[in-house]
């Protein structure tokens, strides 16, 4: 049973995704991104949408809870968890994995997906990183990035992450660089902060511990 915040959250990546936009769900951490994630994916399958598996990309320390938060809350989806030396994919609704283990898996690669979902999608936010391209060649309908901080350091980090969910979407990373990131960054502009704001608001949903609303469901 979701919060109303949850239900929110929910419903705003089936809607979305319907029109087959990349999204990134940036709630607080603690606010149950995995749960929202695990219900549009229980609505996919109940639907009949779900023709082929999804897969889950997640750091190696998280994989444990992804299994039990889909056994707990999805019981009918078959879930596996790739990952070990002698991993091999099944039959599956769901597959869960490593950023690690993606990096050189040409059976995860060459696979084509439902839906990829990224947790902790920070560790794509180094455009050049091996697992930052490994992730991007990835061939998927749907595309869903999970987390708290999509701006840690640089703005860079958030053009990567939507260079992953709608491609091309803020340009080249240079052309991105020129038009957003030095004039924010360096001269504090203003205008370029509510542009750039406004560009990437449809697609990316944060929800703080401290709102109003989610105080009053918690």
């Amino acid at each position: 049973e979701l919060r109303p915040y949850q239900l929110r959250g929910y419903q705003w990546i089936t809607a979305q995704t319907q029109w087959g936009f990349g999204l990134c769900l940036a709630d607080d951490m603690g606010l149950g991104k995995t749960l929202q994630a695990a219900a549009w994916l229980l609505q996919q399958w109940e639907t009949n949408v779900l023709d082929q598996p999804a897969l889950v990309v997640c750091p190696t320390t998280l994989l444990a809870n992804w299994a039990k938060e889909l056994e707990r809350f999805t019981p009918d989806l078959r879930v596996q968890v790739y990952h070990g030396s002698d991993r091999q994919l099944g039959i599956a609704d769901v597959v869960i994995t490593t950023y690690g283990l993606l990096r050189n898996d040409k059976e995860l690669q060459d696979r084509h997906w439902h839906a990829v979902i990224l947790d902790e999608a920070q560790n794509i936010k180094n455009p050049a990183a091996h697992q930052t391209r490994a992730v991007k060649r990835l061939h998927t309908k749907h595309r869903l990035a999970l987390t708290g901080t999509p701006v840690e350091n640089a703005l860079v980090e958030l053009w990567s992450i939507f260079d992953f969910l709608n491609p091309g979407f803020l340009g080249s990373r240079r052309s991105f660089t020129e038009s957003f990131a030095r004039p924010i960054e360096s001269g504090q502009n203003i205008a370029k902060t509510e542009q750039l704001q406004r560009m990437v608001g449809p697609f990316l949903l944060r929800r703080m511990k401290t709102d109003r609303s989610v105080i009053t469901d918690l």
